[in-house]
């Protein structure tokens, strides 16, 4: 097995850690790939869009040959998890912030979002989250995350905090507006290795 992180900005060493620590705690043979060309895609049996600036990643993904691949990769069933700023890109639709920064979104959810949501980075904070088929909270760690404020057709809540959606699930496609790579809970890594 092969797992990818998008690696042209953002939370990038902390995503391939957990997934070395997820593949060697569940005995996974497999390999972590940092992707940042086109052809790195063609190798990987599941993919993160890591944490970072929204704008920025979307723009360099157009640089790099990568966002339209993502996008047929995504509609093919290649499992993949939008975290923070990749929540924000898996999304159909954006808040004004979203249409101000000129952020193309992948289109890939049924969900509108809105960017920093709790607050610029001094608000961070982690809290334990009930997610849907987990068996006890995941420590969910929250820096400048955006909420999903909308979900319809096959996109489905998994969890919410404050009444605010922060995940959701649409078949092979995970969004979390929280970062579970900064946490020692390989739970959410191993639900996207489980898609595959």
């Amino acid at each position: 097995m092969k797992a990818g992180v998008i690696a042209v900005q953002g939370a990038v060493p902390e995503h391939l850690k957990a997934f070395q620590a997820t593949m060697s705690r569940l005995g996974i043979k497999g390999q972590v790939v940092p992707v940042r060309k086109d052809k790195d895609l063609e190798v990987v049996d599941c993919l993160v869009i890591p944490g970072g600036e929204s704008t920025t990643i979307s723009r360099l993904l157009r640089r790099f040959g990568l966002f339209d691949r993502i996008v047929q990769l995504g509609n093919e069933g290649l499992p993949t998890m939008g975290t923070c700023a990749g929540c924000i890109l898996l999304a159909k639709e954006g808040d004004d912030e979203v249409s101000k920064t000129g952020t193309e979104l992948l289109g890939l959810m049924d969900m509108t979002v809105e960017r920093n949501a709790f607050g610029r980075q001094r608000e961070s904070f982690e809290v334990p989250l009930e997610v849907k088929d987990l068996d006890s909270p995941f420590p969910a760690v929250f820096i400048r995350g955006p909420v999903i404020s909308r979900v319809w057709g096959k996109c489905e809540v998994l969890a919410e905090h404050e009444n605010k959606i922060v995940m959701a699930r649409q078949g092979n496609l995970l969004a979390l507006a929280f970062h579970p790579e900064l946490s020692n809970d390989i739970r959410i890594h191993e639900m996207l290795l489980s898609l595959v």
